[in-house]
């Protein structure tokens, strides 16, 4: 078990404990007000219960003499002394109700009795009053059994309530002494577990720590071997040790990283090497042409016989051919430096797809010669116009369509766009496949690279430094598309161009 979840068990039982003993408190302090409420309740019912008997019994009797003196004088209740016998029979009434407010589940069969025998008693009363001055009305007001019933319910209720709250008043009694018990029980185990977590703890960090320094003196004395083991903290101090014996091992294994920094700082200055010597192959080669090409234009100058015209255009050509060419490579490695440097922008303008494909095959027509292919076009009078880099979207069809014809001879190269709808824009999709030589799906995985060929072998047999394709994806990328191949070795290969109809102003700056 690791420390962190030591000390964590540690103090969530600490936390436990001490919630205990505050629960406990606080249900102790809760029994304590139960208890006092409990006896206020009590001492306010038998009050109340007093003052109703007295009451009942004060009216009683004062009936009684008005009940002789209209029997014997016949003398008549004015208003006022009706109004004071009612108010008097109110105040009993709101007695007894009151009562009831302080009446539980458990005594409500008999206050509900009371309530009935007072009802009854104190309308007759109510009756009497309020017919005492009829000469006709017969009163039954000597009846002494209402009276009596409605004393012995409120008896009743007292004792009841009086044998409930003394009930009550033990639960919560031994309620509080539990309470009581189990704080103080409570209080001397967490002081007790406190005291052994602390203890164990501290001796077990100490017997950790000791480990992890007599590991560390030894690695730092040089035993690259040692290993801090049998390590049973799989937490903070486990991760500790671990990495003292992780950096045991990097140190061992630095000298070993050494020799093979420099077997690949070879390996790099190797493929330095075949990066510039294919660049400077593909630099020399024009180059070359143009200057035999301009030296033996300016020895038919110098020949003071007569000029073949027609052979003397044929060697401008195949020198502005080769300046171009160079041209095209140099503009090849500059625009990939300011792509990866984040400093290539696009030039937006609305231009006719189908006419800017049209001049790329038509420039391809003298490469297609050479290598005896065929170029199958549809008609792209159809396809919308585009909203994009048109320099840009020349330079990859360019590239595409010379790939296609350098790597097929005696074949086919089959060029076809349409437009479609993504994610509700108008996109175009342009493909580009060829009879060659294809490509397995390493040499698939590697060929956007900059700087890299699907083999070595291909800059040797067919020439090129590797940045045609790279220089694709990253304009595919920079107008918002992107570029795919599929291709198998012997069969050909066939490249998918898709591009929004509509480049957006915001289109990234860098893949």
């Amino acid at each position: 078990m690791s420390l962190r979840r030591r000390l964590t068990l540690s103090l969530c039982t600490i936390l436990v404990l001490f919630s205990i003993n505050v629960g406990t408190h606080f249900w102790g302090s809760y029994a304590r007000q139960e208890s006092m409420l409990a006896y206020r309740s009590s001492v306010t019912a038998a009050q109340l219960s007093t003052d109703a008997a007295q009451l009942l019994e004060n009216q009683r009797q004062q009936i009684l003499v008005l009940e002789t003196l209209r029997e014997t004088t016949g003398d008549m209740l004015d208003g006022d002394e009706l109004a004071d016998a009612e108010a008097d029979i109110a105040s009993i009434d709101s007695k007894l109700t009151e009562l009831g407010a302080l009446t539980s589940e458990v005594t409500r069969p008999q206050y509900e009795r009371l309530q009935q025998a007072s009802r009854y008693l104190l309308d007759s009363w109510l009756a009497f009053y309020r017919n005492f001055n009829d000469p006709d009305f017969d009163s039954d007001i000597d009846d002494p059994l209402p009276f009596v019933e409605t004393l012995e319910h409120l008896r009743q209720l007292e004792q009841r309530q009086a044998f409930i709250a003394a009930q009550r008043s033990t639960i919560i009694d031994r309620t509080i002494a539990l309470t009581d018990r189990i704080t103080v029980i409570g209080f001397v185990a967490t002081i007790f577990l406190t005291a052994l977590l602390g203890f164990y703890l501290l001796r077990y960090t100490k017997r950790s720590l000791k480990r992890l320094k007599r590991g560390t003196e030894r690695i730092g004395m040089g035993d690259l071997d040692y290993r801090i083991a049998d390590f049973d903290d799989r937490g903070e101090l486990g991760d500790l040790a671990k990495a003292f014996n992780d950096m045991s091992d990097k140190m061992r294994r630095a000298i070993e990283d050494v020799r093979r920094a420099k077997d690949d700082a070879d390996d790099a200055n190797a493929a330095k090497s075949r990066f510039l010597a294919n660049v400077s192959h593909e630099l020399r080669t024009p180059l070359n042409a143009i200057i035999g090409y301009s030296e033996m234009l300016q020895d038919e100058l110098e020949d003071p016989g007569e000029v073949d015209r027609e052979q003397f255009r044929d060697d401008l050509e195949k020198i502005v051919r080769s300046g171009r060419q160079l041209l095209a490579l140099i503009n090849d490695i500059l625009d990939l430096s300011k792509i990866e440097t984040g400093k290539m922008t696009l030039h937006l303008e609305t231009f006719a797809a189908g006419d800017i494909l049209q001049q790329v095959c038509d420039a391809m027509t003298p490469m297609l010669r050479e290598r005896n292919n065929q170029l199958y076009r549809p008609d792209w009078s159809q396809l919308p116009p585009l909203y994009a880099d048109a320099t840009r979207f020349r330079q990859i069809f360019l590239n595409l369509l010379s790939n296609a014809c350098k790597f097929t001879r005696d074949g086919e190269v089959h060029l076809t766009a349409a437009c479609y709808q993504k994610d509700g824009a108008d996109w175009l999709r342009c493909t580009v496949r060829d009879t060659g030589i294809g490509m397995d799906a390493a040499q698939q995985a590697r060929i956007f690279d900059a700087f890299v060929q699907a083999e070595n072998a291909i800059s040797a047999n067919y020439g090129g430094t590797g940045l045609g394709l790279a220089i694709c994806r990253e304009y595919c990328t920079l107008m918002g598309g992107h570029i795919s191949v599929r291709s198998t070795p012997g069969a050909g290969s066939e490249f998918t161009v898709e591009l929004p109809v509509k480049v957006r102003e915001s289109a990234p700056a860098s893949a």
